[in-house]
């Protein structure tokens, strides 16, 4: 009944009657639906810690952003925010609640009916949002270069917990330096998008919630959740419903789904940092059991295909000077030496209303006059085994002179003399594949790296 209170203080003429919870992440949020004697429903949201706060601070930004006109012009409604209260330094909000009710992944895909078209046609109306609502509200905007760096400094840093399999640390930077993979067009993301943010009503598609996350960078980023479905077909139909209604059905990024599939795996060495850094033993253990069954699906069945490069071996690159946090983690993958420390997240505070209860509704109200995961099951695939190394050519150059004569002798100068045959070494290489990821609530900083 908290929340309840909280719902009365920040809306005056709010009189509740009732009050039912309501899904969200119960690391970040207390949530609830709120019912007044007119029959209306509230959504109410408050903030477990501080980094929670800024999250639905953020969020804020961005539903203010949704103006009349870019409200009516999507094919699905959006929250509004009705009012706010202060809680001992953080912000508990109030939405109207929506219509339509969450649904599990499974149950989602085998609607069957329009889910797939809806699905499709909401992730591209994201990805058309303008620029301007991402800039406006000062979140990340990142080129496609950038989020591919950024990638790899989240992946250096995973590195340093040394609790990340040698396997999967060189399958997700082999594909993170494969510069093709990596060629799209940054468009606004949604960021958390998944089957908790999806609402259904009547078989379709109808509300998008969980604004938190939003930036301008990968459009692969909202199909991560795809990945996890385990029904390649449903996604497919994602993917073509998608393209249809982004490009008129021209396919404009032919890796999208490789990258889905990689950021659906990297989801869970980023759960894993989180839970270190926030000291959650439970969440740590549980990570790190998803990562053991995704090493052992990949060595022992192959993995989903994520590389954009065509199948067979490649030159080995030329080796680094120093040992990057990467290769210093795949050296010492079987040592038992403890893992490098992370600071704590964000001290949880206790919830105490600061003054009197008319003097934080003076504060806080907000009124918006335009407007009205867990972790991952891995699959497997069989794939044969890759080639070794390819036989580097004998330098002539290094073979000894064995003629006695002059002309031998010469023979054998102009044979030194000769051009040296190229050296090609022939890089052993790993297909993989997942059949289910189910999708992770990871969060990003709110300003570029």
């Amino acid at each position: 009944m908290e929340l309840a209170a909280l719902a009365s203080a920040a809306i005056p003429d709010l009189s509740p009657t009732g009050v039912v919870g309501s899904p969200d992440d119960p690391r970040d949020f207390s949530a609830a639906v709120v019912f007044d004697r007119q029959g209306s429903r509230w959504r109410v949201r408050s903030p477990l810690h501080e980094e929670a706060a800024m999250r639905l601070e953020t969020e804020l930004q961005v539903l203010s952003g949704f103006t009349a006109g870019i409200r009516a012009g999507l094919p699905f409604r959006v929250p509004s925010v009705a009012g706010a209260v202060r809680l001992d330094g953080m912000r508990t909000f109030v939405y109207h609640d929506m219509p339509g009710v969450e649904m599990e992944l499974e149950d989602l895909t085998e609607l069957g009916g329009k889910t797939a078209e809806d699905i499709g046609r909401v992730i591209a109306a994201v990805h058309a949002l303008p620029a301007d609502v991402v800039e406006n509200a000062d979140l990340p905007v990142y080129s496609a270069d950038q989020f591919r760096q950024r990638r790899l400094n989240e992946l250096d840093q995973a590195a340093t917990t040394g609790r990340i399999p040698s396997v999967l640390l060189r399958r997700w930077e082999n594909a993170l330096e494969e510069m093709e993979l990596w060629d799209f067009t940054p468009v606004v993301t949604h960021g958390d998008l998944h089957e908790d943010n999806l609402l259904v009503d009547h078989d379709r598609l109808v509300s998008v919630t969980g604004w938190t996350d939003l930036h301008i960078g990968d459009p692969a980023e909202d199909f991560a959740w795809l990945a996890s479905s385990g029904n390649q077909s449903f996604t497919e139909e994602v993917v073509t419903a998608y393209w249809q209604h982004r490009s008129g059905g021209t396919v404009q990024d032919e890796h999208l789904l490789r990258r889905a599939v990689l950021a659906a795996e990297f989801a869970l060495a980023q759960w894993l940092v989180r839970g270190l850094a926030a000291e959650d033993e439970d969440m740590s253990a549980e990570a790190e059991a998803m990562l053991g069954e995704l090493q052992a699906d990949v060595e022992e069945h192959g993995g989903q295909e994520i590389s954009a490069a065509p199948a067979g071996p490649r030159a080995v690159p030329a080796p680094e000077t120093e040992a990057t946090p990467r290769e210093e983690a795949a050296e010492e993958d079987a040592s038992d030496e403890a893992p490098a420390e992370v600071d704590p997240s964000p001290e949880v505070r206790d919830s105490e209303l600061d003054g009197s209860a008319a003097d934080d509704l003076d504060d806080a109200v907000i009124v918006e006059r335009d407007t009205q995961h867990e972790p991952v099951a891995v699959g497997h695939v069989e794939s044969a085994d890759p080639a070794e190394t390819g036989d580097v050519a004998e330098d002539p150059a290094d073979a000894e002179p064995t003629a006695d004569t002059d002309d031998d002798a010469e023979a054998v100068s102009e044979t030194a003399d000769g051009p040296e045959p190229d050296e090609t070494v022939e890089p052993s290489t790993t297909a993989l594949d997942l059949d289910e990821v189910r999708q992770l609530d990871i969060r990003r900083p709110t300003n570029p790296s």
